[in-house]
């Protein structure tokens, strides 16, 4: 194990034990057995060394993700990175309280790699016209609510004890940002249909300023103002 996976671990287990979920740069150096200027020459500051942690513990659950199989059925992956994520803030709460806490200064590498996954399952949704919302907003809605339970189970487990509890929420968000399969009439907007389908495949014989403009056009039509 090289230095700098020994502090991190270091770290990731003194957060465990930390009921404030903070740790000082001492401890970690005591604990990972280095000094401070051989920590502070592989991380700037303490708020470095944090973010590290939280990619550091969120490795394996990202890799997970990226190795998965897309279905033929987007709707449902959607469902199951949901469950997912919940599975993974249980297993590795003082990672996840980390990953979300308002006290660390900079966001990890991890939190956006992890937009960036859902958004793909999202943009998949609409190329299927199944999307009801553009696909800015379903993301952020999704990973509102998605982090918002999980961290509800972390920090008060009494009060949700509901063991149906994710899959109601999770069931609701899915419900208010996606179409029925079968649903008469158009299942989404159209607008963000073709939207999300120029980006995959950008029309042939359109420039690419002229695709911009297209998607510009397109993202105006998804969300209207009065």
């Amino acid at each position: 194990m090289n230095t700098e996976t020994r502090i991190l671990e270091a770290a990731a287990e003194l957060l465990v034990d930390s009921p404030a979920g903070d740790i000082s740069i001492r401890a970690v150096c005591e604990a990972a057995r280095v000094g401070a200027p051989t920590l502070y020459r592989l991380f700037e500051d303490k708020d470095a060394l944090l973010a590290a942690v939280v990619d550091h513990g969120f490795e394996r659950y990202l890799a997970s993700k990226r190795a998965a199989t897309p279905s033929g059925d987007p709707v449902r992956d959607l469902r199951d990175g949901w469950d997912a994520h919940v599975a993974f803030a249980l297993a590795q709460p003082a990672c996840y309280k980390l990953m979300y806490s308002p006290a660390l200064a900079g966001r990890p590498d991890a939190a956006r790699e992890a937009h960036r996954m859902l958004t793909a399952v999202i943009e998949r949704i609409a190329a299927a016209g199944r999307l009801a919302v553009p696909v800015e907003r379903a993301a952020s809605m999704v990973m509102a609510a998605n982090v918002g339970l999980a961290l509800s189970l972390l920090y008060r487990p009494d009060a949700n004890a509901d063991p149906a509890l994710s899959d109601a929420v999770r069931d609701a968000v899915v419900t208010a940002v996606t179409t029925p399969e079968t649903a008469p009439g158009p299942s989404a907007s159209p607008a963000t249909t073709l939207r999300t389908r120029l980006g995959q495949a950008p029309p042939p014989g359109f420039t690419p300023a002229e695709t911009t403009l297209l998607r510009e056009w397109l993202g105006r039509l998804e969300t209207p103002t009065d």
